[in-house]
């Protein structure tokens, strides 16, 4: 029996663009049928974008989020789909994941718990589902879950694996980086696969969108934990896995049954793998986790292109002054944009010192950028003019020139 061969397809949609998002989904369909994929997994809410908020309160709006979906089961012949989209029912809409295989829409799974804390309001837009899901396919009995549900323990994820008796979870998820939040993902996943006894396939998107960062960082964890295989962070990606079924199973240990968090309605289908005639070999990867540091820097430079590119800003402008924080914020701005579209410059005043226009200067220039001077004495002169009766009796100090000033003299 040839292995499955997994493709964890973690793109960068925008919220609201469904035209854009369905042709990036279809894109990435057609990417992995062309690399022999059997089955292709996208992230959470990958049609409409995460997190879009009130355009869920648009009618329109899931009325045309579900059309797109109909159009992407289309474009899914001879291979699998697992793709987060809405699903619009009376009684309201679910976040949810679709299971397509070669145009049929084999079935809808709604996310069971809905976080509500932070950065999430799902719960305002959302219904909760209550029904677990697997299907089966050359003999292998696979759980689908979004986000939180793999997250909660005992919950759904160890239900399919538990009471279910799936073997492999595949979880696809919107879980936006923060310092660290990486490995913390990484240490749960482990957790839940030793528990469940399962390899567990999680699909996180990738992007920026508003103040949220989407990092990516795809990962397949073994059922004794070890991690197999990554996607790449912040960058669009598609990750391969080829499972050998009948070696995984034979060395698998079920894990032992006890009770879950939940009474959760269930629901299973059986699928036949589609004749994929041609897998061609892996593309050469070597992935390592990135350095603090790097990771940080990178989340900063994604989080700027994405709000720029998904704003409809072209060019952005930043001030120089020669100090740290304007050096750093142009090099993300050049990083993010290209130098073509970052314009340096510089205002100084009768404060300015030599030394530090000099700074700001080579700081440009070490970035391909020119500078524009912008003399702020005119400016300074007026607002001192027009302030100076309320702020008669008042000394110069760190607001006028914060460079002639010193922690040291403040104190």
């Amino acid at each position: 029996m040839d292995p499955i061969r997994f493709g964890m397809a973690q793109i960068n949609p925008t919220v609201g663009d469904l035209q854009g998002n369905k042709e990036k989904i279809i894109k990435s369909i057609s990417n992995a049928r062309s690399l022999g994929c059997d089955i292709v997994i996208l992230p959470e809410l990958a049609i409409t974008g995460y997190p879009p908020e009130d355009l869920l309160l648009k009618p329109q709006f899931a009325d045309d989020a579900m059309k797109a979906l109909n159009e992407i089961v289309h474009k899914t012949e001879n291979i699998i789909v697992i793709m987060g989209c809405l699903d619009k029912a009376k009684e309201g809409l679910y976040n949810s994941a679709a299971l397509i295989r070669d145009k049929e829409l084999i079935h809808i799974y709604h996310k069971i718990f809905l976080p509500n804390y932070g950065v999430f309001d799902e719960k305002r837009y959302f219904k909760a589902g209550n029904e677990t899901f697997a299907f089966k396919l050359d003999g292998l009995k696979v759980g689908i879950n979004i986000c939180e549900d793999i997250w909660e323990g005992n919950g759904p994820a160890s239900f399919e694996a538990i009471d279910m008796g799936a073997q492999v979870i595949i979880n696809i998820s919107a879980s936006p980086y923060h310092a660290g939040k990486l490995q913390a993902r990484e240490k749960m996943l482990i957790a839940r696969a030793q528990e469940t006894g399962s390899i567990i396939f999680y699909n996180n998107l990738v992007g920026g969108q508003d103040e949220l960062i989407f990092d990516g960082g795809s990962m397949v964890i073994g059922w004794k934990g070890s991690v197999l295989t990554r996607g790449k962070q912040f960058e669009e990606d598609i990750a391969l896995f080829d499972l050998d079924v009948e070696e995984y199973l034979k060395y698998r240990k079920a894990p032992k049954r006890r009770p879950s968090n939940g009474n959760y309605r269930t629901k299973e289908v059986s699928l036949k793998k589609c004749d994929v005639k041609i897998k061609p070999p892996f593309p050469p990867r070597r992935l390592e986790k990135l350095g603090s540091i790097e990771e940080i820097y990178k989340a900063l430079v994604l989080g700027t292109r994405d709000y720029m590119m998904k704003n409809g800003f072209k060019k952005a402008v930043v001030g120089v002054s020669g100090g740290i924080d304007s050096a750093l914020t142009l090099c993300i701005a050049v990083d993010a944009l290209g130098k073509d579209n970052v314009a340096a410059v510089t205002m100084p005043s009768m404060y300015t010192k030599d030394e530090t226009r000099a700074d700001a200067v080579s700081v440009a220039k070490n970035l391909g950028l020119k500078t524009i001077a912008i003399p702020i004495n005119t400016i300074y002169q007026s607002y001192a003019r027009m302030l100076k009766k309320e702020f008669k009796d008042s000394k110069a100090d760190i607001t006028e020139d914060p460079r002639e000033y010193t922690y040291g003299a403040l104190k």
